[in-house]
């Protein structure tokens, strides 16, 4: 173009330019690039590349064609080359790219980037064959989804039943089935054909619920595996005496506590329930795969072991613990993904008492005010499939949720409030439906726990053969997200709420279940009482027990029904114990009296009675619209008066002889017993303790 002296468009449009022809396409199967000469088979880039591992010795000569396969492409913007895989292998990569774009999961491009690259190193044919330790972390859990993913396509229930292993997204459900462990193809079949019909029919964690009732089959195969020459293949020739033998070894497995009590009884309860209704589906009909079973071979309702006293009850977090965890609370907030949803769910695990599965599916509408104006808490009792749930709360309760609401609503302003998660997670979940799993919520708090400085409460140690209170490091492991619901409960049955009521609040189906937190309440009390009798004092002040020791259960019994509750002690008079506190022949003028006993724990109570006849004094004194005998008769004497403060000084006075330990022991004895007591009201009807304020203070 200079030597003839024109411009680029003349030069363009003389008839003898022509274009040269190309070098021909770079010989590295992945790449899409021309070479750029005659003497190299390579782009520009590859033949940099090919140069610089034959010059570090990677690669030797007649290792170039291996090398041309296996060279990842070169990189450009956003783009990833699927070049040179099989093509089996590029079919899956963009199903399961599709199905993850589908769900709503992101995939990072570089990461499929690298991902194909390895794929292309490894000369995988399929995703099927990839061993995942082959690969780097950063890319393993992208092929993992990848290959689910693959595997699911085209799966449908009917085509899971005939394998012994079942996906369980293909019934709706996350996980795995296993039905490996059970050998008899008779009874494998059964139990496949029992899960096939059951799995519709569960809600909350299913596959894990199903799972176990296979496992309760399985332990059923390997008896029969165990004690028969046969190994349990021939149906016809089964009987009661494998049964009898089954529940033998279960007995014997618990002995040696191979299995807990409650397994045992839960396996036998599975079987009972399971077997017969196998029956009742018709798959003991000709052609069904329990044809042919003997009539005898079947679990009965008496070969069930009784129950293991209720294990839920005593697992409640101590009051110092639970202070401690609400003042950390804040600090969950900046834990880890989802930080501030896992610190609202631990907070309303601990307003309300739920269940981890039920706060984590709360919907974003699940806040309602009754007629009253009070707020209640609309959830779904996925365990016993009762949904539309209605608890009271808390106004704080409230506005804890109503915060939450403004923040996923403000995250996801197009998605409809009927449709939105109130704990949505940030995975895959581009419009606010999916919330947080209680798995998920598990391993956070669990981690963050163990995070926390070291937590102390009150326990009893022996000391010298005396068993005293010290506060002793608290077990981490104790705090669990289910702890919470047991703390709720136990705290509720310490106050006194009726075990009816407090049935209805816990969503109990039974009282059974809700009676435990009883049965520990009074063994809370009676430790209480065993503490503060050490303290107690009749009307003199007089020390009326002056050696610690506990109370025998027949001592219990008689005190519980020989004496009565008045406002500041109790009363051994009688006919006032008879009447129910209600025909006290001094006229309750107890401090007078010599039925009359108290303890530590009501010196609270003496001195608020204390402060009510002082203040009532003076206000007689002040009054002139009134006889002299009604004023004389309503003064309080001075002897009374007295006779209080010097009963409120012994027992002031026996408090300080008691040295840090003693102290410590007596005060926390004194707690339980108070918070457990009934409230005295003489002349007006009685009600019960108040409840407990279930939200500690902390940070909102």
């Amino acid at each position: 173009m200079q030597r003839r002296n024109v411009s680029l468009e003349e030069f363009l449009a003389l008839d003898d330019v022509v274009g040269l022809p190309v070098f021909g396409p770079c010989e590295v199967y992945s790449c899409h690039r021309k070479r750029d000469s005659k003497s190299s088979p390579y782009c520009h880039a590859h033949r940099v590349r090919w140069h610089s591992v034959q010059v570090r010795g990677l690669v030797g000569a007649d290792d170039e064609e291996n090398w041309r396969l296996t060279a990842a492409p070169v990189t450009a913007t956003n783009e990833i080359s699927l070049r040179g895989l099989p093509d089996r292998l590029v079919t899956e990569i963009l199903y399961g790219v599709q199905a993850r774009t589908t769900a709503g999961v992101h995939t990072l491009h570089f990461t499929l980037r690298t991902l194909t690259n390895r794929l292309r190193e490894m000369k995988a044919p399929s995703l099927d064959v990839v061993d995942a330790a082959q690969l780097a972390r950063g890319i393993r859990g992208l092929c993992s989804s990848l290959v689910t993913l693959v595997r699911r396509a085209g799966r449908t229930p009917e085509s899971e039943q005939s394998k012994d292993v079942w996906e369980g997204a293909v019934f709706g459900h996350a996980g795995r089935l296993n039905f490996t462990s059970i050998r008899q193809s008779w009874l494998r079949n059964a139990v496949k054909e029992w899960a096939f019909f059951t799995l519709p029919q569960r809600r909350g964690s299913v596959i894990a619920t199903v799972q176990d009732v296979v496992n309760a089959f399985a332990a059923l195969s390997e008896s029969l595996a165990m004690q028969r020459t046969d190994g349990g293949d021939d149906i016809e020739a089964v009987s009661r005496l494998d049964v009898a033998a089954f529940l033998n070894r279960l007995a014997y497995l618990q002995q040696t506590e191979a299995i807990s009590t409650k397994q045992r009884v839960r396996i036998c309860r599975y079987l009972v329930n399971h077997l017969g209704r196998m029956k009742s589906l018709g798959m003991a009909r000709p052609g069904g795969p329990l044809h042919g079973l003997p009539d005898d071979f079947a679990l009965l309702p008496e070969d069930i072991p009784d129950d293991p006293e209720d294990s839920e009850a005593g697992k409640d977090l101590p009051l110092q613990v639970m202070q401690r965890i609400c003042d950390l609370l804040p600090t969950f907030g900046e834990f880890g993904r989802h930080g501030f949803e896992n610190r609202v769910a631990v907070e309303l695990l601990i307003d309300t008492g739920r269940r981890p599965h039920e706060i984590c599916h709360l919907r974003w509408d699940c806040l309602r005010q009754d007629s009253d104006g009070q707020y209640v808490l609309i959830y779904d009792n996925y365990k016993s499939r009762r949904n539309g749930r209605r608890l009271p709360i808390s106004q704080a309760t409230a506005q804890v949720i109503m915060e939450q609401q403004q923040r996923t609503r403000s995250e996801f302003p197009s998605t409809p409030t009927s449709e939105l998660a109130l704990l949505p997670t940030q995975r895959a979940n581009p419009h606010g439906r999916k919330p947080i799993t209680s798995s998920w919520l598990s391993s956070r708090h669990k981690e963050w726990v163990q995070t926390l400085p070291g937590f102390s409460a009150p326990a009893q140690v022996d000391a010298d053969g005396v068993l005293v209170t010290r506060m002793q490091p608290f077990d981490k492991s104790k705090i669990f997200l289910y702890a919470y619901r047991h703390t709720y409960c136990q705290r509720h049955a310490d106050a006194g709420v009726p075990v009816d009521v407090l049935r209805v609040l816990m969503d109990h189906r039974t009282l059974n279940t809700t009676q435990g937190y009883y049965r520990v309440t009074e063994k809370r009390r009676r430790e209480a009482v065993d503490r503060v009798s050490t303290m107690q004092f009749d009307r003199h002040g007089k020390r009326v027990w002056r050696q610690a020791k506990a109370l025998l259960d027949s001592e219990h019994a008689r005190r519980a029904v020989g004496e009565v509750a008045v406002p500041y002690g109790v009363c051994t008079e009688p006919s006032n114990v008879a009447a129910g506190g209600n025909d006290c022949p001094v006229r309750f003028r107890c401090v007078g009296c010599g039925h009359f006993r108290t303890d530590v724990s009501y010196l609270p109570d003496l001195e608020a009675y204390l402060a009510d006849l002082l203040r009532n004094r003076e206000r007689l004194a002040a009054t002139l619209d009134a006889d002299d005998w009604a004023k004389a008769e309503a003064m309080p004497s001075d002897e009374e008066i007295s006779r209080v403060r010097r009963l409120i000084k012994r027992v002031k006075d026996g408090l300080d002889d008691l040295d840090v330990n003693q102290r410590a022991e007596i005060d926390e004895a004194i707690t339980v017993a108070r918070r457990g007591r009934q409230g005295v009201m003489l002349g007006m009807p009685r009600v019960r303790q108040p409840l407990p304020d279930l939200r500690p203070a902390r940070p909102a």
